[in-house]
């Protein structure tokens, strides 16, 4: 079992910068891949990006490619995302994820955060 725990969501305004993090409980967090994730109201859950578990390995959604930067410390159970040149279609509630395998489908995703809220002013 593990549980997540985002932070770090905000308002920003267009062009600007934020920083997601999401802690992880447990002694197993270096067996998860870990994945971001995304949702509006009415809308689909989608992927944004996602790290091995070594993190040499990441992928990340075309809409963000560029913008934004995943990481983790194994030492301290976290993954992050790094979000900069903000655009208001980036508004949306924020998933951290862990699963099974790297994957950009959610079926493959396990544990779910709460989800920090995001928003991005014009």
């Amino acid at each position: 079992q593990v549980q997540l725990v985002e932070s770090g969501g905000g308002l920003v305004q267009a062009g600007g910068s934020l920083r997601l993090s999401c802690a992880a409980s447990g002694r197993t967090f270096s067996t998860y891949v870990m994945g971001w994730f995304r949702q509006a109201p009415g809308k689909e859950r989608e992927f944004v990006a996602y790290i091995s578990r070594s993190g040499s390995s990441t992928r990340y959604a075309d809409s963000v490619k560029g913008r934004f930067t995943i990481s983790r410390d194994n030492a301290k159970n976290t993954v992050y995302l790094q979000m900069n040149s903000l655009k208001p279609e980036d508004t949306d509630v924020y998933y951290c994820a862990a699963g099974r395998a790297v994957a950009t489908s959610k079926e493959w995703y396990d544990y779910w955060g709460q989800g920090t809220q995001v928003t991005v002013s014009s």
